[in-house]
């Protein structure tokens, strides 16, 4: 048999060659725009989550007021004759946390420095209870925000008045003419009352009230009650101005404030991708899991902060390899944000430490709620020991006491009084701080529990 001919060194005419097929390769320019792309996405992304970051941990006037606009003009009304008339004023604004007062007035002061007719000479004291827990701390305060610790020197005052009245006088005879605005906010106000004699809270309320300095004090607090914690004559100088913020909105509002909290605005500088973005959170409203979500959260908290919490944790996982939220990122931000703090605590102990509050669990239900002690509940976990635990080992009196009192420091549990040198430790009257579901729900993420304990906690009745 002929082998086949090999073929001729003398190359075929290029009209009868077949055209060789060689693999694409991405050119320069076509590389250049997939960077130049990413690059852009990120930038979006990057801006994205400083407009939300902003408008959701800090009081950002950026954003929009809802349920707010009578208390807005308010406000507004008064700070603008102190900056335009030099009138002096005193007000409260009064409601829970998260209500809304910081972000009000952030709003309210940011309006006032794009009005034409208000002068650019407001001068800005802001104090917190939390933080100038005396009145010679906040005085201290007042002098380096209104930047005159030059003027104050080492100069030694009498008497707190006096002292203000310096820093006031040395405002006045500055470059400026006549006397500057200032404005005065009094974070948590409520603590300012147990400065002593409340001489801080006199001295600027009785300022308010001449006519020398145009002065305004604003204080912030949650206590309802807080006319009564003030003395009679800081009382008679205050103005009584009084006003309240409450969440009064029902839930179809608070799902308008939901998409307008998570949209972003108008002047983002990517308008396709702010489309793209604004379009998928009304898909998100529109959705009945995160409706589910968000309706959750309104029956537990209507206040804003929350929401804000929820909306941060979701966006949190916004990449730009996922670069819109999903329903699947709302609900684990719900579950998160839900999580029972004293639940996770359940998932760290020891076995013997479930099997005790397991048996407390079960004294709570035999005997209605009443209170227990140490004894009660050895006396129960030994009934399970003997009867149903199969797997578990019978521990001794001192190593279940020790573990009892591992759950006394975790305050799981709370003696009814405090306890005394002579009273025994064994006949301490206690109290569970769970709940049964509580305990159920750790028990089911609990790594590893044993299959009797389970089954004596769900049991509905002692092991008798």
């Amino acid at each position: 048999m002929r082998p086949p001919p090999r073929p001729s060194s003398a190359r075929a005419p290029a009209s009868l060659r077949e055209p060789r097929i060689q693999p694409m390769k991405p050119s320069a320019m076509s590389k250049r725009k997939l960077r130049e792309s990413s690059g852009e996405s990120a930038e979006c992304i990057s801006q994205v989550q400083k407009i939300l970051r902003e408008r959701f941990c800090h009081h950002c006037a950026a954003g929009r007021l809802f349920g707010m606009e009578q208390q807005h003009r308010h406000l507004l009304e008064l700070l603008r004759r102190t900056t335009v008339h030099g009138e002096s004023n005193s007000a409260l604004l009064i409601g829970p946390r998260g209500s809304g007062k910081s972000a009000l007035l952030n709003h309210v002061l940011k309006d006032l420095r794009e009005m034409e007719q208000v002068r650019e000479n407001l001068l800005e004291v802001h104090l917190n209870g939390l933080l100038q827990t005396n009145d010679s701390v906040a005085l201290k305060e007042i002098t380096r925000q209104l930047q005159l610790e030059n003027v104050v020197g080492d100069k030694v005052f009498g008497s707190f008045a006096e002292n203000l009245a310096f820093l006031l006088e040395a405002l006045r005879k500055g470059d400026r003419s006549s006397s500057c605005p200032i404005l005065f906010v009094l974070d948590e106000f409520d603590l300012f009352v147990h400065h002593k004699n409340q001489t801080l809270l006199y001295n600027l309320f009785d300022i308010s009230q001449s006519a020398q300095t145009p002065v305004t004090v604003i204080g912030l607090t949650c206590r309802q009650d807080i006319l009564e914690l003030l003395e009679k004559r800081v009382k008679s100088r205050f103005s009584h101005r009084q006003i309240y913020l409450l969440n009064s909105f029902d839930f179809k509002q608070y799902m308008k404030i939901f998409k307008k909290q998570l949209s972003l605005p108008a002047e983002f500088p990517d308008e396709s991708f702010a489309q793209k973005w604004n379009k998928n959170v009304q898909l998100l409203s529109e959705d009945r899991a995160v409706q589910g979500v968000l309706q959750s959260l309104f029956q537990h908290s209507k206040d804003l902060r929350s929401l804000h919490s929820l909306l941060m944790l979701a966006c949190s996982a916004v990449t730009v390899h996922h670069p819109l939220p999903t329903a699947a990122d709302l609900q684990e931000a719900g579950r998160q944000h839900s999580t029972d703090s004293k639940a996770n605590i359940v998932h760290g102990l020891s076995v013997l430490e479930i099997c005790l509050i397991i048996a407390m669990k079960h004294l709570n239900e035999v005997y209605d709620g009443e209170p227990f002690n140490f004894q009660m509940v050895y006396n129960e976990f030994q009934k399970f020991i003997q009867r149903k635990a199969h797997s578990m080992y019978n521990f001794e009196k001192p190593v279940v006491m020790k573990a009892f009192e591992h759950l006394l420091q975790l305050e799981l549990v709370q003696p009814l009084e405090r306890p005394s040198a002579r009273a025994q430790r064994e006949f301490l009257l206690l109290r569970l701080l769970l709940d049964s579901s509580q305990i159920m729900d750790a028990l089911q993420v609990y790594p590893n529990c044993p299959t009797d304990v389970k089954q004596w906690a769900a049991s509905s009745l002692s092991w008798l």
